[in-house]
Order: structure tokens, then sequence, then C-alpha cells
């Protein structure tokens, strides 16, 4: 199937929900829904919460479904909506943590037990440095490596000019870069 073939039928689902068929809509969320709890978590650390703002995601998207126009990609609206539903909770809440049932996924039987713990630990510092950067970096940063859209995809979701996105990313990237490093200076034995 070719991506216009693929455009067309995303389309036409999208057109079918916008007129109530809720089939065509689970099928949206059964196509966008990981990619939005990626997303969220990305931003806020927390499995449970982005579980959960994923489903105020498409609560929110079926509400205002008729006011979607297909001049953006609809994951573009999609993630805008993720990203600012996720940011309303995150300021009424600003405590995050890294749950148990997250790092599951770093289970792996031919891991031995002492990769497991390493690999938990140094997930657990990249998730950490990147919910501490400042919510415009971190917004920008997410969409980009997490999300995967493209420099304009991400300065249509935000609503910023694309130089802002460039140089938020930039930033975002070398401070990362930066607190990484530090943690790892930290950690290495002195000898004297």
């Amino acid at each position: 199937m070719t991506q216009l073939q693929v455009e067309e039928i995303e389309s036409t689902i999208i057109e079918q929900s916008q007129n109530g068929d809720r089939h065509a809509f689970g099928e949206l969320v059964r196509r966008y829904y990981s990619g939005v709890v990626h997303v969220v978590y990305r931003l806020c650390g927390d499995a449970a919460l982005a579980e959960d703002m994923a489903q105020e995601t498409f609560l929110r998207a079926w509400i205002h479904l008729p006011s979607y126009h297909p001049q953006s990609p609809f994951r573009n609206w999609l993630y805008r909506i993720a990203v600012n539903a996720t940011f309303d909770v995150l300021r009424k809440q600003k405590a995050t943590e890294l749950e148990e049932e997250e790092w599951q996924q770093i289970r792996d039987s031919s891991l031995s037990p002492e990769a497991i713990v390493l690999a938990r630990e140094k997930a657990g510092r990249i998730q950490q440095a990147i919910v501490s950067l400042p919510e415009a970096a971190r917004n920008v940063l997410v969409l980009r490596e997490y999300g995967g859209l493209s420099y304009q995809e991400i300065a249509a979701v935000l609503d910023i000019p694309l130089g802002t996105v460039m140089s938020r990313l930039n930033y975002a990237r070398n401070r990362l870069r930066e607190m990484l490093q530090e943690e790892v200076k930290q950690q290495e034995p002195e000898y004297a």
C-alpha cells in the first residue's frame, strides 16, 4: 500500500469519525494510542499518568473532532491535544516519579540481573534529566525524539516558528548532554 493510499484511507476514517461513527474513531484510537502514550510518558515520566492522559486526549479529540480540518496531519493535531492536556495536569500536580511497572519493558530473560538493574538506572537517569528540562525545551525534544515529528510538524503542533523549534531542540539536547555528563562524572570513582 502506498503512502497516498494510506492517507486516503485515514482521511476516510477521519471523515466517518467526524460524522459520529464510533467504530471509525476506534480505528483512529488503535492507530495512534501507543504513540500518544509514548509522547506523554516522555513529557511527564509517569506511566499511569501517560495512560490517563492518552484517554483524556482521545476524549478531547472525539469532542472536538468536528473542528479538525485536514490542513495539517491528524497526528499533529492529536499530539497537540496530548501536550496541552498533559501540561494542564502537570501544572496542577508538580511531583512526578517513575513507576516500577514501566521498567517491565526492560526485563528480558537474556539479560543478567545486573544488566537489568544497570539498564533501569540508566533509563531512570535519562527520564529524570528529560523531565528536569524547562517545559518549552522538553516539549520540542520529546516531540522530535519520541514522537518522531519533523521540525515543521513540531512548529505546527506547538504553534511556534521553525527557528524557535530548532533553537529549543539544540538547547534541550545540549542541556541533556551536560546533565548526563555531570552525573557520570559524579558517579566515577575517585582515584587518588
